[in-house]
């Protein structure tokens, strides 16, 4: 499959299961999280590998965040067992720098292209893989336990792993409503 192939039939894939990929394959990942389009070479984002212990300690952050925030005993539960939906989860996180000519939001695009990166490396190496957001995206006390400072922003988590099933390929979108010349 050539590359125009591969992004035009990619999709995430939220069924995962396995153990995490070795170091080498993560290196490989996170590499190409690397190689995005960043103005002026800030390297604006950071990246958090979770996996084995990791995994259940994200899952107490998870659950201490919805606990201060008076959830119910079933979203609680919920919580604490979102990490392991996946045997790896990349989060990957804003380190905005001051930049006369790079604003904020120009950093947290590259941020987010390098999560993109990072999904598409994991899948082209036969990997399923999920960018996920949600309210642990936004929760103070998850980057607080993750070690992200409360002015960064979470810009996903990346859940990584085998693929416990395939999906079937969605239907191509049409992208003629979408586009304009000028």
């Amino acid at each position: 499959m050539n590359v125009l192939e591969f992004l035009h039939t990619r999709q995430s894939n939220p069924h995962l299961q396995g153990v995490a990929p070795d170091e080498a394959t993560i290196n490989s990942i996170l590499q190409a999280g690397m190689r995005v389009p960043d103005h002026a070479g800030l390297i604006p984002w950071h990246f958090t590998v979770v996996k084995g212990d990791g995994l259940t300690k994200l899952g107490k952050a998870f659950k201490s965040a919805v606990i201060s925030d008076g959830a119910d005993e079933a979203k609680i539960e919920k919580a604490a067992k979102m990490p392991f939906r996946a045997p790896l989860i990349i989060v990957i996180s804003t380190k905005f720098q001051q930049h006369v000519k790079v604003p904020q939001q120009e950093q947290l695009i590259s941020a987010g292209c390098a999560a993109h990166a990072m999904q598409m490396a994991a899948t082209s190496l036969g990997l399923g893989a999920m960018w996920r957001t949600g309210e642990m995206s936004y929760h103070p006390l998850v980057k607080e336990r993750l070690n992200i400072a409360l002015h960064e922003e979470i810009v996903g988590f990346l859940y990584i792993g085998e693929k416990a099933k395939e999906l079937p390929l969605k239907a191509t979108k049409a992208h003629d409503d979408f586009v304009s010349y000028f």
